[in-house]
């Protein structure tokens, strides 16, 4: 019977040790998606910032590079998220602009670029562009199908990268495209 008591208790005392390491292990994931949540939305508040700096710059401010903070061209050749060991990673300390810590704390940088060939006037170098409307694009209501258009201008498109760097060194990277 003594013999018996002991397997029960050996069998308890696993069963209790594999309950408290699935619960830990269960909290330690939980942790890390709201760490990695946070980091999200500091990568949205970083992205705000870039499009108010760049809605406030003339035409011609974004004709050339502005610091670490805006590159004039497309860098096609440089992986700025770190995940294509083909090209070389961008240096976020050395070049990704720091507004500071967004209202979380996080360390945030960020990197806007111009969808363009080269740098200069967007005129004659080879621009990412929304498209121009035409008559036959679309009609504004009340008017007869095809006889009215909504007028509308080519637009040049920038992406803006933005790395987060949160506690416990959660990093995320998020990228939008805006004109």
């Amino acid at each position: 019977m003594l013999f018996i008591a002991l397997i029960v208790l050996v069998a308890m005392s696993l069963a209790g040790i594999a309950l408290i390491r699935g619960v830990d292990t269960a909290n330690l994931i939980a942790g890390n998606l709201a760490f990695k949540q946070n980091a999200t939305h500091g990568g949205d508040w970083a992205v705000e910032h870039a499009r108010t700096w760049l809605q406030a710059q003339s035409a011609a401010d974004l004709y050339n590079n502005a610091g670490g903070r805006y590159l004039a061209a497309m860098q096609s050749g440089v992986d700025f998220t770190g995940t294509d060991p083909s090209r070389p990673d961008f240096d976020w300390n050395a070049d990704g602009f720091d507004p500071g810590p967004d209202p979380a704390g996080n360390q945030v940088r960020y990197v806007i670029h111009r969808m363009c060939d080269l740098a200069g006037n967007p005129g004659s170098v080879n621009c990412v562009r929304t498209t121009t409307g035409g008559t036959a694009d679309s009609t504004k209501g009340g008017a007869t199908y095809g006889g009215a258009a909504l007028p509308s201008t080519s637009q040049i498109y920038y992406r803006i990268t933005a790395r987060v760097t949160g506690p416990r060194n959660t990093v995320s990277y998020v990228q939008v495209m805006v004109n």
